[in-house]
């Protein structure tokens, strides 16, 4: 099976797949691991109204949108993102989540996070981008020094999951670095 994923702007068509990982799913397993020191996501809406509802792709950066899906042979897998850390330096993070335990440790997420770093820095001029994450989710680690990342902060006890701390892990790329890597 090749573990080649795309990613695509966030589309009407898995909408549905979208609301049903972050609402519907009983077991939440990547919630466990994607930023679990913080509240899931909750709606108002039902799934109808939220399938419904107008689509508006968001940009936090020229050409950059906040979001994108990851799709493997038509299945949707997850969703990318991408924030500002701080504009005046031109340093974002950006993260993923893959919500179906199946795909996960098997290729997908390195793909496509590869992807995403690479439209990035192709689609921009910025500086760094980055992740934030937490000791306890080693895969993430793992994946961003895949990609190129190099372990930048480490703050200690910062997040409690489960009742244990945890240390705060801030991971990071330069243009420059990337651009070596591509070379």
């Amino acid at each position: 099976m090749s573990n080649k994923t795309s990613i695509i702007l966030p589309n009407k068509e898995f909408i549905a797949d979208l609301y049903y990982w972050l609402f519907e799913d009983e077991v939440q397993e990547s919630a466990k691991w994607n930023g679990p020191y913080y509240a899931r996501p909750t709606t108002e809406l039902t799934k109808e109204e939220y399938v419904n509802k107008p689509l508006a792709i968001e940009y936090v950066y020229q050409g950059i949108p906040k979001s994108m899906y990851i799709i493997h042979e038509g299945q949707f897998l997850g969703t990318l993102h991408a924030n500002w850390v701080s504009e005046e330096t031109n340093w974002m993070e950006i993260g993923i989540c893959i919500y179906n335990p199946d795909y996960w440790s098997g290729g997908y997420g390195t793909s496509a996070f590869q992807q995403w770093v690479d439209y990035i820095f192709n689609n921009s001029d910025l500086h760094r981008i980055g992740i934030s994450t937490w000791s306890g989710n080693v895969r993430m680690m793992k994946l961003a020094e895949k990609v190129g990342m190099i372990e930048e902060a480490r703050i200690r006890d910062a997040r409690i999951v489960d009742g244990q701390f945890y240390d705060a892990i801030k991971m990071g790329m330069l243009r420059s670095e990337w651009e070596d890597k591509k070379e």
